[in-house]
């Protein structure tokens, strides 16, 4: 690894970016770790507003989105601020996979120091784009659970059990229930979450009431 002392931003680097190489490649080539390259770029840019449209003339890209692209994004924007969540990339619905794969390549870009301005300002308003797949997945299931709950007390059922269940789905629901409960007990839960729980299903810390018998 490269130790030399650098202030930034390194003159080196940024010459290498204005060049067309993105942040990946930079890294790969001085032997550091892609967070310090992305670090001396961020104030580069900062400091030289014409530098990012130089990098794209040089990769040959365009310097921001289409009108197309801009409003496909804009698509998935609302489609993220009406169901709160972001899309899977291995949902059944077709068109759910193909925003998931829209927004890896936006990582990607990100990752690599190659994304659009009109991107980046447009989907900071999107909390957690830029997470790791697996956070974003957990968090996807989070509120398929508690849609699901809701379905399941909408039915007239009770609360569902995480033992002496009479069904898989009730034992799913169970042990996920049973899960927020012991982090809201913990103060582990996130204040948000516990908020939509109360909305949506009032009751839910509470649960059965003992002695109560189960319904029929």
């Amino acid at each position: 690894m490269d130790r030399r002392l650098r202030r930034a931003p390194d003159a080196e680097w940024v010459l290498m970016y204005r060049l067309g190489l993105g942040r990946k490649r930079i890294a790969e080539l001085v032997r550091v770790p892609p967070a310090a390259v992305g670090y001396h770029l961020v104030i580069a840019r900062r400091r030289d507003p014409g530098l990012e449209a130089a990098h794209y003339a040089a990769t040959g890209a365009t310097i921001g989105p289409s009108p197309a692209d801009f409003a496909r994004m804009e698509e998935i924007i609302d489609w993220i601020t009406a169901t709160g969540r972001l899309p899977r990339d291995r949902a059944a619905d077709k068109g759910e996979r193909s925003m998931a794969r829209w927004l890896s390549e936006r990582r990607r870009e990100a990752a690599d120091g190659t994304l659009s301005p009109a991107y980046r300002d447009s989907l900071a308003q999107v909390p957690g784009w830029t997470g790791n797949p697996r956070a974003i997945e957990d968090e996807s299931r989070w509120h398929d659970r508690l849609a699901q709950l809701v379905d399941f007390r909408a039915e007239g059922n009770d609360w569902p059990r995480h033992h002496d269940y009479a069904s898989e789905r009730e034992h799913t629901l169970g042990v996920w229930i049973h899960t927020q409960r012991y982090k809201r007990r913990r103060t582990y839960l996130d204040p948000a979450k516990i908020k939509l729980l109360d909305e949506a299903v009032p009751g839910w810390q509470t649960g059965r009431t003992r002695g109560r018998p189960p319904r029929t």
